[in-house]
């Protein structure tokens, strides 16, 4: 016998494999469940492909605020196939985050959280929240400009919550303030809590498939009833069931190998996210940019009446989350099929185009800093004199330019400081950089004597 195969037949006969992995194999299935159940087993590929490219970025990770931001740079740019590594699970956390929705949505629309599936619903919801707080720790993880101030945006948040506000961000943080606890945290929450709770939550909605199975197409006129649904289900395996393998596996395993195929190639064509800079605690200028499947809801609270974005920070996600978990109770029987639930069909569309909407408006508004800013032509500085020119290099450094334009150079977000100089004397320009003005912080503690007068006499210039 092949000694691969005689070792094979002792492993089986010492661990039982095949006793655990043909029930699973040979589960019937409905008949017709083809591509549009796909989305769920590539959500678990994706899960998979984060799993394997997290713990070999976390062999080289250095989870302390001294290095973590050059761990990243050997990582990005001097470890082999590192830059690779980084971009597959960053798109990898992008597919899982495209992958759960779709799933959740198709579950949604062809109403599949009805009896006996509650369960599979609210777990499933657990799951959708946990992916999108792997997304958000992670974030922080890079270290940088952009990743620190958007868990101190987030602790600002939670801090607004009545009653329990503070203690939640501390929870986030680690402490009162930003810090090497706040990195050691995130960290913790990325690597072993949120994972951990990942494999709990998949592996009870994968015991809740097998044990209640997968949903039937839905048909027009066929009602779900609590009373006879289990023997319905049941019968309908007996006569016309099919083995989950090969006849529906096949189509999981080919679209799974798809997606993660093309997450390897975004990866090496785009790469991972620029790191911008390492963070400055002093430096309380810049406004964070989430990752994109965040920032659907930053531009949300940025397009709201301020009188009001307490209230719905605070109001928004319980209502949101009551909707979520009510909705298996709510409607447990009755029509599943989307063609006599047109409202079905009407109100995924309109979230669908909403955060698509608010994705699109969050890249492009001029409110959000542009971090791609490139440093000033000589154009737009004429000095000559050695402070002026000094004030036009802090311009950039103090990233002043991620909000200011000047001559259409920099950011959108404050106002054009093209000819400044005009309509501001010297002493408001420096009453306004020291004391900040609307939406605008004060720079007055973050800047020394000399650098202030250095950005004023630059400014003094625009004229």
């Amino acid at each position: 016998m092949n000694p691969l195969k005689k070792a094979a037949r002792w492993l089986n006969d010492r661990s039982g494999f095949t006793e655990m992995l043909k029930p699973l194999l040979d589960h019937p299935v409905p008949p017709g469940s083809k591509w549009a159940y796909v989305f769920g087993s590539a959500t678990l590929f994706c899960f998979v492909l984060q799993v394997a490219t997290g713990v070999g970025l976390a062999l080289l990770y250095q989870p302390s605020s001294q290095e973590a931001f050059q761990s990243l740079q050997y990582i990005t740019y001097k470890a082999s196939l590192g830059k690779t590594l980084r971009g597959i699970h960053y798109f990898g956390a992008s597919g899982m985050i495209v992958m759960v929705g779709l799933h959740m949505l198709r579950t949604y629309i062809t109403a599949a959280y009805k009896y006996p599936r509650e369960m599979s619903w609210i777990s499933g919801v657990v799951l959708l929240l946990l992916t999108v707080g792997m997304g958000f720790t992670g974030q922080l993880l890079r270290w940088d400009d952009n990743g620190v101030w958007s868990a101190v945006v987030a602790a600002e948040q939670m801090g607004r919550i009545p009653l329990i506000g503070k203690s939640l961000a501390r929870l986030l943080l680690g402490g009162d303030t930003l810090g090497g606890q706040s990195l050691s945290r995130f960290f913790s929450y990325h690597v072993f809590l949120i994972p951990a709770l990942l494999f709990v939550f998949t592996g009870f909605h994968l015991w809740l498939v097998m044990r209640n199975g997968i949903s039937e197409p839905p048909k027009a006129g066929q009602l779900v009833d609590p009373r006879t649904y289990r023997q319905w289900y049941k019968n309908m395996l007996r006569n016309s069931g099919v083995p989950f393998w090969p006849y529906a596996a096949w189509r999981d395993a080919l679209f799974g190998s798809l997606i993660i195929m093309a997450i390897v190639v975004l990866a090496v064509v785009f790469g991972p996210p620029a790191l911008t800079k390492p963070p400055d605690p002093s430096n309380v200028i810049t406004t964070p940019q989430p990752d994109w499947y965040l920032l659907w809801i930053y531009a949300l609270f940025a397009l709201m009446p301020a009188k009001i974005e307490s209230y719905v920070m605070f109001f928004g996600p319980l209502l949101l989350f009551f909707l979520l978990f009510a909705l298996p109770f709510v409607s447990n029987k009755g029509e599943r099929s989307p063609i006599k639930r047109p409202w079905a069909i009407v109100g995924s569309c309109f979230v669908v185009i909403v955060v698509v909407s608010l994705l699109f408006v969050g890249k492009n508004a001029n409110w959000s800093p542009n971090f791609n800013a490139k440093a000033l032509t000589k154009v737009s500085i004429p000095a000559t004199d050695s402070l002026a020119l000094s004030g036009s290099v802090l311009f950039q450094q103090k990233a002043c330019l991620y909000c200011h334009s000047i001559n259409n150079e920099g950011g959108k977000v404050g106002p054009d400081l093209t000819h400044v100089a005009n309509r501001l004397s010297e002493e408001q320009i420096t009453i306004r950089i020291a004391n900040g003005a609307k939406n605008m912080p004060a720079y007055g503690s973050s800047l020394s004597n000399d650098e202030l007068k250095k950005l004023v006499a630059f400014l003094k210039t625009r004229n």
